[in-house]
């Protein structure tokens, strides 16, 4: 049987600190697009899904996805475990890549570095979403597992912590299983103190103000980062 890369997308329009972030307007465009256009465009994956809560709340998040052309699959609000895994099921995934629309300026080339490494080794679980033993920026990458493990996940993780944040279950546990992580092939994405993911009102003030488009590459994006940090510092009384 040939391995199916399927990319799972997490999006909602609730969130405590942040309403409505996935239609927050970026440059022209919802944040939700921003994802869609820069993920579809990774070589390495097999099919791109997003996967939001089946509640009226997302009722506009899923017509605005389908006039995209997104697949969509709804489940759970709240078991993002029970999500993915529902979505991983319906696409026939032999391995997930997890993707967070918190993060508009994801890179379809270090997705396919990702699935790249990930191919390299047995690990149950890759990530470079994130600056935790590795030098990438916060926000470009994303994280990848076999449907094995997640379907482990699925049957094991019991708190409603890890149900809500799907991976948390592993990395609190890497004596259970064989995590992965990598820099960056490009050493202009050696920056893992620079952060461009969309969590509150300030990231996303600070992201109004990047000079940024759709098309940038990942280091571009990572340089426009850097001189909104440089010239904030230099105006700091």
């Amino acid at each position: 049987m040939t391995d199916k890369f399927i990319a799972i997308v997490q999006a909602r329009m609730g969130s405590s600190r942040l309403p409505n972030k996935s239609m927050l307007h970026l440059k022209g465009c919802p944040v939700i697009e921003w994802v869609f256009r820069r993920a579809s465009q990774a070589r390495e994956i097999h099919g791109l899904v997003f996967a939001i809560p089946q509640t009226e709340e997302n009722d506009p998040l899923a017509y605005y996805l389908t006039t995209l052309g997104a697949n969509i699959f709804r489940g759970s609000e709240v078991d993002l475990i029970e999500r993915f895994y529902e979505a991983a099921q319906k696409w026939k995934a032999t391995n997930v890549i997890r993707i967070s629309a918190d993060c508009p300026f994801i890179s379809s080339s270090e997705i396919d570095h990702l699935i790249t490494f990930f191919k390299s080794g047995h690990y149950d679980y890759a990530y470079n979403n994130v600056p935790v033993n590795n030098r990438y920026p916060d926000g470009i990458g994303a994280e990848i597992m076999p449907f094995a493990i997640l379907e482990r996940l699925h049957k094991e993780a019991k708190e409603p912590y890890d149900r809500e944040h799907v991976s948390t279950y592993i990395r609190s546990r890497p004596e259970m299983f064989n995590i992965g992580t990598f820099d960056p092939i490009d050493k202009r994405l050696h920056y893992p103190e620079i952060r461009v993911d969309l969590d509150t009102p300030q990231d996303y003030e600070k992201l109004l103000r990047l000079d940024v488009n759709l098309e940038m590459e990942a280091h571009e994006i990572v340089e426009a980062a850097q001189a909104f940090k440089k010239s904030e510092s230099a105006n700091k009384p």
